[in-house]
């Protein structure tokens, strides 16, 4: 592989502020949509719906946080983005069903395919990412994603997709029971509690992340510096 040089970087800064100003703007929208339902539909179980759906914001809002610092650079991965939109134009959907069971757990279904397939994108950007690797502190960055990456692909996101579509086929079998009766109060409350889990693990791997993603940066920094000491 070539060595980095400062047109290279420049690429790669350009490329992370795009990523950032994307994740910034598509969960916003998906955070006016969520503001502008609550009033509609405001009651208990609604309430637990909302949290429900503030940590989908917050959880992917800070899933691409953590991709942008550890995988993202030039050149842009289209099809990495075009998933990002495509989950945020379902979670935008998703919020629209704060009132609906059935539509919410089936979006919801819909959603951690998505999610799904978004890991699964990043496998290649984490396989990209080893072959440039040039330090030890690049490959214990890579090596730690690529654990969390199929951890989220083996079995997280399978128990989430597993959990909401047997929370669509119990609906559709018991519709007097969690939708006359009430009980799907007790499927969210569940849903909730796997969101919450799940954000408080994100953001313990971001802190367990974090002196791994500074080492990689000052060991590109001192790379970039020797290479462009020898051209001088």
């Amino acid at each position: 592989m070539n060595p980095p040089n400062a047109s290279w970087r420049k690429l790669d800064s350009v490329v992370v502020d795009i990523e950032l100003t994307l994740n910034s703007i598509v969960q916003g929208v998906a955070l006016v949509v969520l503001t502008e339902k609550v009033p509609e539909v405001f009651s208990w179980a609604a309430f637990l719906y909302t949290i429900a759906a503030l940590c989908v914001i917050l959880t992917f809002w800070l899933r691409s946080i953590i991709d942008t610092l550890t995988l993202i650079k030039w050149p842009l991965d289209w099809g990495h983005n075009f998933l990002y939109i495509g989950c945020a134009m379902c979670e935008v959907i998703l919020f629209r069903q704060l009132s609906h069971p059935l539509r919410w757990f089936q979006l919801s279904v819909a959603y951690s395919v998505l999610v799904w397939l978004l890991y699964i994108r990043n496998m290649r950007l984490i396989h990209a990412r080893v072959a440039e690797s040039n330090s030890d502190a690049e490959r214990a960055l890579y090596t730690r994603a690529r654990a969390d990456q199929l951890l989220n692909i083996w079995l997280l996101v399978p128990l989430f997709f597993l959990f909401n579509v047997g929370c669509v086929v119990a609906i559709w079998i018991w519709w007097d029971l969690f939708v006359d009766q009430g009980g799907h109060i007790w499927m969210i409350s569940w849903q909730l509690l796997s969101f919450m889990g799940y954000l408080t693990y994100v953001v313990w791997y971001f802190k367990r992340i974090a002196p791994l993603v500074l080492r990689s940066c000052q060991s590109e920094e001192t790379e970039l510096t020797d290479t462009n000491g020898s051209i001088h």
